[in-house]
């Protein structure tokens, strides 16, 4: 009885798609986007391994992992949210 009520309880979830794939680049690009700017000491930390544009200066690993899991935060919230109104 208490595991069929636990069933109930549970949040249907979407299967991926490619619709829910660009939600979710969308969402860490957002992310990014809003953390390049609000960050208030960038570059403190280590530096990417790759070789960006001058744009991207002072944006390093912490800067990335920080902005990466916001972004996933906001994307599974968002995903969630988009398939139980039903739009995915």
């Amino acid at each position: 009885m208490l595991y069929t009520t636990l069933l109930a309880a549970t949040a249907t979830t979407v299967s991926w798609s490619p619709s829910v794939g660009i939600v979710m680049i969308l969402c860490n690009l957002f992310a990014i986007a809003i953390g390049y700017k609000a960050i208030q000491n960038p570059g403190v930390g280590p530096a990417l391994p790759v070789s960006l544009t001058p744009l991207w200066k002072n944006f390093g690993v912490p800067e990335l992992l920080g902005t990466a899991c916001l972004g996933h935060i906001l994307g599974a919230g968002i995903i969630l949210g988009l398939a139980n109104a039903g739009v995915l």
